[in-house]
């Protein structure tokens, strides 16, 4: 966590270096939240076009190893830094393209908390900001190799619901994990009831748009990935250099990892969405977050429908064939094979999508790309 410094932004910097919002809005003054109270009453907020969902930072927030947010602060210019003592981490903003970036941290107990915090914070207008979750996630090796980003068209929770001991369940049950409101594991008549926060559907155009726009971005690769993948014999499309796709992607609390759990991510996102669904990425924030947006749009601080969630595989969500599942999870928390093709990759995809909405905020302000 960083020490929270109260930056001393003048009525006169601000106006030098906010960018004109558009026809009318030019002549206006720029506005100054120096005197705003973090979720306090703010007279002017600050306009924002895009909010960038980080979940955690390796070290420092620039000039050290990448984790999530540093390639965003540096290569989009986020040098404002806002405090937000409400939260994990502070917000960073470019007052010339309106982006705003933020750090949850991990988990979807510090993401749902720090998105309900910035969305009911006055200090911002987010009227019609568009939301773009980027972070690192394990990927399923039947789908995607590490370095890949896939947009999700569902986020589905795995923490909510009964679990028995495996030792202790029934002989019949592969395992003791099951949907809340099911009769067991076994049990595929009762149809899914997402009401309770299971899973959420993100806007099926905006994200069919995005990966139209980043379908042939080309992502880094590099000698010591590719070896990484050349273990992988028998998963064709993990040992494919890394690519952009669609598919959902599975919130949990835990970090697990093993071909076991795997089966059963594909068969609980199988499950939450009916069928229509593809487990592809691991990760352990997301459902926290579109939950608050959900909560924010129905009082119109936010738009659950300007929701976007790309994940890039650091790492596999099971272990090369002929290596057991601890060995490789030890192995890989020494550092992430995939780790800073991911970043890249994440940066590379999502700014392209950024790049769009800017560059036609005429357009897009009021209306969501198709």
């Amino acid at each position: 966590m960083h020490l929270l410094i109260r930056a001393s932004i003048t009525i006169a910097a601000m106006a030098a270096s906010l960018a004109p919002l558009d026809g009318a809005a030019a002549k206006a003054p720029a506005p100054d939240i120096a005197a705003c109270q973090p979720g306090g009453p703010c007279a002017h907020p600050l306009p924002v076009k895009v909010v960038v969902v980080t979940l955690f930072e390796i070290g420092a927030d620039s000039g050290d190893a990448a984790g999530e947010f540093q390639l965003w602060k540096e290569r989009r210019h986020l040098d404002m830094r806002i405090p937000f003592p409400q939260s994990y981490h502070d917000l960073y903003y470019d007052p010339k393209t309106q982006v705003l970036a933020m750090v949850t941290g991990i988990g979807t107990a510090r993401s749902s908390a720090a998105t309900m915090a910035l969305g009911l914070d006055p200090r911002f207008d987010l009227t019609h900001a568009y939301w773009l979750v980027a972070g690192i996630a394990g990927i399923d090796p039947q789908d995607a190799s590490i370095g890949s980003a896939a947009w999700a068209r569902w986020v589905v929770d795995g923490d909510l619901a009964h679990e028995i001991d495996a030792r202790e369940i029934p002989k019949d049950w592969k395992t003791g994990y099951f949907p809340r409101h099911t009769k067991g594991p076994n049990d595929t008549a009762t149809p899914p009831d997402p009401s309770g926060g299971e899973m959420f559907a993100l806007n099926p155009a905006l994200v069919s748009w995005a990966y139209r726009l980043t379908r042939d971005v080309k992502l880094p690769d590099s000698p010591a990935i590719a070896a990484e993948r050349a273990r992988f014999a028998g998963y064709p499309n993990a040992q494919r250099p890394p690519f952009v796709l669609e598919g959902e992607q599975l919130s949990a609390m835990t970090f697990w990892h093993g071909k076991l759990l795997t089966d059963w991510a594909n068969g609980w996102v199988d499950y939450w969405t009916s069928g229509k669904g593809e487990f592809v990425t691991s990760a352990m924030e997301d459902t926290g977050v579109v939950q608050s947006l959900t909560y924010l749009d129905r009082i119109g601080r936010a738009d659950k429908d300007r929701v976007l969630v790309l994940r890039a595989g650091s790492n596999y969500t099971m272990p090369p064939p002929g290596e057991d599942a601890a060995t490789y999870l030890l192995h890989e928390n020494e550092g992430y094979a995939g780790l800073q093709a991911a970043v890249e990759s994440l940066y590379l995809v999502g700014s392209k999508v950024i790049d769009e909405l800017l560059a036609d905020w005429g357009r897009y302000k009021d209306s969501e790309p198709r």
